[in-house]
């Protein structure tokens, strides 16, 4: 059976894990840490420093194991300042000669974001795919938000999943000498 609940900090290890499995294969996460490079770092800052908002990543457990996740940041969320200073060496360790692209993705994606109060989604990942673990995720976060939720998506395909949600297609956003990201907004 499949269930969704909100991650613990017991449940850091297993969404770095799943996270790190789910996009071993995204163009976005692959042009940021090349393949022979471990995804786990990443995430696990990630997890850590950059979208660490109490209570808002979600687990997915399919008959107990754990197979997807999600990161969201609520209305209002900003990383401190003193924490992103804190952070530069962890994302420069799982970034390694990439810390540069990393930068430059962030400040992209920070550009494109609409302004004002809204839900983040920063990420949303399933280790085993087209059994709804990526709906549950989304159901489980999105039933109880109210006000916009905005998301950018690195794969193409995954925006048809997010518009039987309710999300818009925006501009798409060019990384200098990167993938392509589909930026979508729900409205509240």
């Amino acid at each position: 059976m499949l269930e969704v609940r909100t991650a613990t900090a017991a449940d850091r290890r297993d969404v770095v894990r799943v996270m790190a499995i789910a996009f071993d294969d995204d163009p976005v996460t692959r042009w940021l840490v090349p393949r022979d490079r471990d995804l786990e770092p990443l995430f696990a800052a990630h997890t850590r420093w950059g979208h660490a908002a109490p209570g808002c990543t979600d687990l997915a457990l399919l008959d107990g194991e754990p197979v997807g996740a999600a990161f969201w940041d609520p209305p209002g969320y900003r990383v401190p300042a003193w924490r992103q200073l804190a952070a530069i060496p962890v994302y420069a360790r799982a970034l390694g000669r990439q810390l540069g692209r990393g930068a430059t993705l962030e400040s992209v994606m920070h550009k494109a974001r609409p302004h004002g109060e809204l839900w983040y989604l920063a990420g949303v990942g399933a280790i085993r795919r087209g059994e709804g673990i990526g709906t549950a995720l989304l159901r489980h976060r999105l039933d109880g938000a109210s006000g916009p939720t905005y998301l950018e998506s690195s794969k193409q395909e995954n925006i048809a999943l997010y518009e039987r949600f309710g999300f818009e297609l925006r501009e798409t956003i060019q990384v200098p000498d990167g993938p392509p990201l589909w930026p979508m907004l729900r409205k509240g």
